[in-house]
């Protein structure tokens, strides 16, 4: 009885296992009813000379009605929704496939497919997604050295300073993922032979180490910067000018 009780159960752990899902769930949630309101409003994203991260490279095109954001983000957001440590997290917090370690998937068993059926083989394209996403990302350092040339010469605003550390963020998120470590360093089966090749795949390998902070502060990064001139746009605050 006791072991038949074990197999039925969700899971013997009785530490609060649940919490982890649950905050992830909310911050990922709230991020995409946020993210998805910016993209869709197609209003309050630039206030010279700052441009909102969700609509770089601005792209004004007469055979598109909608909102140019719509027109880049599919990189990010496809480069983010395939990354391998989100994979974890919202498999985790939304599809509870597991919710976690030791914790019985809410799936019934013997239907897991893994990622070989649509949608989830999307998954297996995060690499093109990466690249894709490097485009944007070279774009957002472009609008962060913009962000220096104010209407009176060269400054340095609060504005500016937020989105050059919104960019680093991003960069180092991007730097630091699987897909990148397989660029520098994948496909070589003798290190010695390519010493700088190996060197860089030492380096990416220590940011991957911290791949998953990266991906949280990034994240929350670039939902600040575009809050940030949100509210200067609206005029609910004003940039602070250091220079």
């Amino acid at each position: 009885m006791a072991n038949g009780t074990a197999q039925n159960s969700i899971t013997l752990r009785t530490d609060a296992w649940w919490i982890s899902p649950l905050i992830t769930a909310i911050v990922l949630g709230s991020f995409g009813i946020y993210s998805t309101w910016r993209a869709f409003s197609n209003v309050d994203f630039l206030v010279q000379p700052y441009l909102s991260p969700f609509y770089s490279p601005y792209i004004l095109a007469s055979w598109w009605p909608f909102s140019p954001a719509l027109l880049i983000l599919w990189a990010p957001l496809g480069f983010r929704a395939t990354c391998y440590y989100y994979r974890k997290a919202y498999y985790r917090s939304f599809f509870l496939a597991p919710p976690g370690c030791a914790v019985k998937p809410l799936a019934k068993e013997g239907s897991y497919t893994g990622e070989s059926k649509f949608p989830f083989i999307i998954q297996n394209i995060h690499r093109y997604f990466f690249y894709a996403a490097g485009v944007v990302l070279f774009f957002l350092w472009v609008d962060a050295f913009h962000a220096l040339w104010f209407a009176d010469g060269f400054g340095i605003g609060l504005g500016t300073i937020i989105l050059f550390v919104n960019v680093l963020l991003l960069s180092m998120y991007s730097l630091s993922c699987h897909s990148f470590r397989h660029l520098v360093g994948g496909k070589l089966d003798v290190f010695s032979k390519c010493p700088t090749r190996f060197r860089l795949w030492e380096k990416v390998s220590g940011w991957n180490e911290n791949h998953m902070l990266w991906a949280w502060v990034s994240l929350f990064s670039v939902a600040l910067a575009d809050l940030y001139i949100f509210l200067l746009a609206k005029g609910i605050i004003t940039d602070v000018r250091f220079i």
